[in-house]
Formats: structure tokens, sequence, C-alpha cells
């Protein structure tokens, strides 16, 4: 059986009101994480993993500015990227309707676009074939502010609570999902949380249930850049691990070639 095609979905929408007033003007994952755009940290994810095609989903005001950043700068690399503008927030689970014609008969991998991960998703998400794949990372601070997997002795994974006020493990669901083409129809019949959004933790839940979950455990930093504490941390970890310099060669020569073009055009408008 042939193995069917991967597609990417990075999630880069919503208000991004916690990173006021820094974000009045632009994008959360437009804004920079040490030597570049926090948006090329989940597109790198997603190229090393040898995804070709990925779909940003993008606020409305904000799509002008992604589309002159990555319009053009991977079609060389056969890397191809489409935008999809999302006017209201529906939950992150929404972003498989959104994208169901992208992903038409495929799979597909899903990152919210303000994480940053250390460890190479890539080779888990390479490897990808059926069902439902999410990673774990144990946290030291309030598990209750997160996803939260329990494991059995033998390190399955028996249940999945958002948010709960008695946590049963450390275990958090990191940002990044990957799901075979069923979770379109999954997403689709799902009914809106008590804060009305179609939650990711009930589509990981769901493929739990059918006993198709597999949870991939980190070792390395996870970090969600959403706040300002957490976007200067999230920079500092990068540059004193090095996390910058382990981008695909396909991420640095595009940001190196664009970042050329633009000095050679500041030096024609100049003369």
């Amino acid at each position: 059986m042939r193995k069917k095609k991967i597609k990417g979905i990075i999630l880069a929408g919503g208000s991004n009101t916690r990173l006021f007033p820094l974000t009045a003007t632009t994008s959360k994952q437009l804004l920079p994480i040490y030597d570049r755009q926090m948006i090329f940290y989940p597109i790198n994810v997603l190229v090393k993993a040898g995804i070709k095609d990925i779909l940003i989903i993008v606020a409305p005001e904000h799509s002008g500015q992604f589309l002159n950043l990555l319009g053009s700068i991977f079609e060389k690399y056969n890397i191809h990227i489409e935008f999809k503008v999302q006017k209201i927030p529906r939950g992150l689970a929404d972003a498989f309707i959104m994208g169901e014609d992208f992903i038409d008969e495929g799979n597909v991998a899903m990152i919210l676009g303000d994480n940053i991960f250390e460890d190479d998703l890539g080779k888990a998400i390479g490897k990808f074939e059926k069902g439902g794949m999410i990673f774990a990372k144990e946290v030291s601070d309030d598990p209750r502010r997160y996803g939260i997997i329990e494991f059995d002795k033998d390190g399955n994974a028996v249940s999945i609570e958002e948010k709960p006020e008695n946590p049963k493990s450390n275990f958090c669901v990191a940002g990044a999902y990957v799901f075979d083409n069923r979770v379109i129809d999954i997403a689709k019949k799902l009914k809106p949380s008590k804060r009305g959004e179609i939650e990711i933790t009930d589509v990981n839940r769901k493929y739990l249930e059918m006993g198709e979950l597999h949870v991939e455990k980190l070792s390395g930093e996870w970090m969600d850049a959403g706040t300002f504490d957490s976007l200067l941390e999230t920079g500092r970890i990068v540059k004193e691990k090095e996390i910058y310099k382990k981008f695909d060669p396909i991420i640095d020569m595009a940001i190196f070639e664009f970042n050329k073009e633009l000095k050679e055009l500041a030096k024609k408008r100049l003369r």
C-alpha cells in the first residue's frame, strides 16, 4: 500500500491580545525569535519532515505581511505555501475544516505558530502513516494550565483532559499534531465546548478511543512564545542552545536570498 502524502498546516491567526502593543501592528508569529521571525520555526519542522505543501491560517489584518515575507520565498525549492484567512477563530480543530480542500485525500500535520521545539519532530512526522500522533512534554510548572495525558504502567496513553482541576500526570500536550484524513470528518462532528470552540483535545480523545493515538514524548525544550516573558525566554533559549543553527538548509538559504534581495532593492532606491 502506497504511503499517503502528508501536508502541513500552521496556525498563525488570532488577535494575540496577550502581546499588545507588540501585536498592534503585526502578527505574533512575525515577531523575532533571536535572528528570524517566529513563523520560520514551525515551517522548519514541516520542511524537515519532508512536507512540501503548507497552509498557513492567518488573521485578515496581517495577511498581507505574511504574503510579503513568505509568498515566493520557497518557490525555487519546490515548497508551496498557501494562505487562508480566518476572520473568527473557532478553535484549533477548526483548522481541519478550513483546510479540507487543501488536505484533500492526504494526511496532515498541524503546528501552532507560536510553539518552538528543540527536538527534531520532523523524524517522527515523516514516518507517520495512520491514526493520530501527538507530542507530550513533562512540565514542572502548574499542569492545570495544559491538556494533560495520563499514561498506564506500560507507557500507553489512557486519558486526555483539557486543563483538569486534578491532573493525573505532569505530561502535557505540546502544540504539534499529526492525523490521517479521517480528522476532517471527526472535526466536523465535534460539538463546541463551553467556550464556544471546537477543541483539539476532543480530536485527540476520539483517536484515543479508537485505539489509534500514538504519543511521542519530548526530551528537549518546548516553548510557547505567547507572553512577554515567554517570548523573551524563548529567544534566550534559542540562542544559548543554538537552536537557530539547527534549521534545514533550505530555510537558511531562502532567508539568506530574501535578505540579499532586500539589500539590493535598498541600494537601487538610494541611487
